[in-house]
């Protein structure tokens, strides 16, 4: 089908890909454990867009075709124009508010009946959930849950009145955690500190992020230290950069709007470079020394991938997540040491082979976190669920016959 755009409903607007559309309403015929086609959430603040096209694209390859639903702001012409370009994508955007903004629950229920419509019309064999709240609908098709972050993991790291700008976020994501077939998260540390916070996670499993390594072009460094976007600067612990930058001889640069209310106090603090798309942040990233990112909880998007994929050597919160992933490949300091990241990033200044050294280390380490992989990972916990299904399915078509004999 060429490019078309359309309107159905109040306020929902549709983009299907170039190139053949699968038809709707048509569920995979037979007892097949391996789908045609899912029908997945996203949204376009922090990782969740970046991933979702990264999966759809990778899934398409192994003949699955994605129903790709957009919640929350809607993506930008060049979002739409990347997600064009994935063969057999629908992607689906109406503006409800995200589950983690105040006053979310009156949209938390429109935009519920409106992917409850969308499972009815495309007839998805699993959906695949990037957030919580929905996962407590009554799906025909099994529901898996992938953590992209949650704001109650980030707890110790949070002033409360801030962390939960609406107040029934921790129960929805408890009734998600049990409503959910699978709960998928990037790393163990992860899984971890999610059973910590909410008791144990029924049927939870570790996919790592990946990325596909023939978008990185290499290229010529220049004095630049990057960090991540400012998203979450709780969490993200940008603030830290910002306090140090004055020390630094080279700038540091943060794509991404400024989340927080007050500027930076001084000329040389973290300068923003705007939301960039994916491929101009990826070239961004390529001509950039450093990544420094001194989170203070596993951030949301895969920045650190991307810039280990580009060649920078990495500067990191010394946190579980991070370490479990880039151990023996970064530099760690503790998020609230602001002087030993002054000290450590000057230090990497001053030094280019040990540069050079951590940049090999990183590129190398990424290497193993391929969109080949992640998307490997999640053909298997689809084919999990869809056999559970079947087996359930007769189970329950058997039990007549079985109580009948008895």
């Amino acid at each position: 089908m060429t490019e078309q755009e359309a309107k159905k409903g109040d306020g929902e607007r549709r983009v299907r890909a170039r190139g053949k559309t699968p038809s709707s309403s048509k569920r995979s015929d037979g007892p097949s454990q391996i789908p045609r086609r899912i029908l997945m959430t996203t949204d376009t603040i922090g990782g969740s867009w970046a991933q979702s096209l990264e999966l759809a694209r990778v899934l398409r390859i192994f003949g699955i075709n994605t129903v790709l639903a957009v919640l929350g702001p809607p993506p930008s012409a060049e979002d739409v124009i990347a997600a064009q370009e994935i063969p057999g994508l629908i992607l689906l955007e109406a503006n409800f508010r995200l589950e983690w903004m105040p006053d979310a629950g009156p949209d938390i229920e429109r935009a519920g009946a409106w992917l409850l419509d969308l499972e009815t019309e495309f007839a998805p064999d699993i959906v695949h959930l990037n957030a919580f709240a929905h996962a407590v609908l009554p799906w025909r098709a099994p529901c898996l849950v992938a953590i992209q972050g949650c704001l109650g993991t980030w707890w110790p790291h949070n002033d409360q009145s801030s962390l939960f700008a609406w107040s029934a976020y921790p129960a929805v994501v408890e009734r998600a955690l049990k409503a959910a077939d699978l709960v998928v998260t990037s790393t163990a540390a992860g899984l971890a500190r999610l059973q910590h916070q909410y008791g144990s996670v029924r049927n939870g499993r570790v996919i790592a992020i990946g990325r596909d390594p023939g978008d990185y072009i290499p290229a010529t460094q220049d004095e630049v230290i990057a960090t991540g976007l400012r998203c979450f600067e709780d969490v993200t612990n940008i603030a830290a950069l910002d306090a140090i930058a004055c020390r630094l001889p080279w700038p540091v640069f943060s794509a991404g709007s400024r989340e927080t209310q007050s500027p930076p106090t001084n000329e040389e603090a973290v300068r923003q470079l705007g939301k960039l798309p994916l491929q101009s942040l990826r070239s961004w990233l390529s001509r950039a020394s450093i990544f420094a990112l001194p989170a203070r909880a596993e951030p949301l998007d895969s920045m650190v991938l991307e810039a280990a994929y580009a060649g920078c050597a990495l500067v990191l919160g010394d946190i579980a997540p991070l370490r479990e992933t880039w151990s023996g490949a970064a530099v760690f300091v503790s998020p609230d040491d602001r002087e030993a990241l002054a000290a450590e990033l000057n230090s990497l200044i001053a030094d280019p082979g040990r540069r050079r050294v951590l940049s090999r280390l990183a590129a190398r380490r990424a290497r193993k976190y391929t969109a080949v992989n992640m998307a490997r990972g999640y053909m298997a916990a689809y084919s999990e669920m869809l056999s559970r299904t079947s087996i359930e399915a007769l189970d329950r078509a058997r039990s007549p016959s079985i109580n009948a004999i008895s």
